[in-house]
Order: structure tokens, then sequence, then C-alpha cells
């Protein structure tokens, strides 16, 4: 007998992460699996973008049938926002490309040397 339905909203700890998605644990007797495609609406390249080890998250339960005290996960419905913003964009210097634009004619003279030695 499930201490679970299908419907119930929960708090889960994200215990290890595959490529397919995340297992969960809900409490010492219950865990499941949140597909990747359950994680968020949002394209998922990475899903340590989204959770990692030892996050606490809230999840919906899916189903529980199958195996004995394993459960069917999403996350996508009962969290606001997931990502972490791991990637800042690049800040903008005053040289902008400047510097490439000084360097270029010297890599360009290199590289016609070395291939003129090779001819």
């Amino acid at each position: 007998m499930y201490n679970y339905k299908k419907g119930d909203v929960v708090k889960a700890r994200i215990t290890a992460i595959e490529n397919y998605g995340a297992f969960a644990a809900i409490d010492d007797e219950y865990s499941g699996l949140i597909h990747i495609s359950e994680l968020t609406e949002r394209f998922v390249r990475n899903i340590t973008d989204f959770v990692e080890v030892g996050d606490v998250i809230n999840v919906k339960i899916l189903d529980t049938s199958g195996r004995k005290n394993q459960l069917r996960l999403s996350a996508k419905d009962v969290n606001k926002n997931l990502y972490k913003n791991k990637h800042r964009k690049i800040k903008e210097t005053i040289f902008g490309f400047y510097l490439l634009k000084n360097a270029l004619p010297n890599w360009i003279e290199e590289k016609m040397e070395e291939i003129n030695k090779k001819s």
C-alpha cells in the first residue's frame, strides 16, 4: 500500500543525476525519478542547470504504479523557476575588439611565413 497518491505535492531531495533525469528521495521509504521532460517547460541541455544533488524541491507524484516504493515525479508544475543562472553574460570591456584588430596583421604575417616555409 502506498503512503502517497497520484497528484500529491511533496518535498523531495535530489539524490542522483543522470542524463535522462534526476532521482529524488521523498522520505526514508519512497524515492522516484523526475524524467528530464518533467523537470521544466524549458529546454534542458544540462540537468544541473536546474537541480543539483542535495537540492530540496517540490514534486508532484505522477504515478505510484510499478516497483514498490518507486514513484514517477514531476517538478515542472509545482516550481516557479528551477533554473540556476550559472552562465554569466560576458562583460564587455572598453577595449572590445580593439586588441584583436591590432594583433590580427601580425598573426596573418606569421601564418603566411609558416605556409611559405612549407611550400
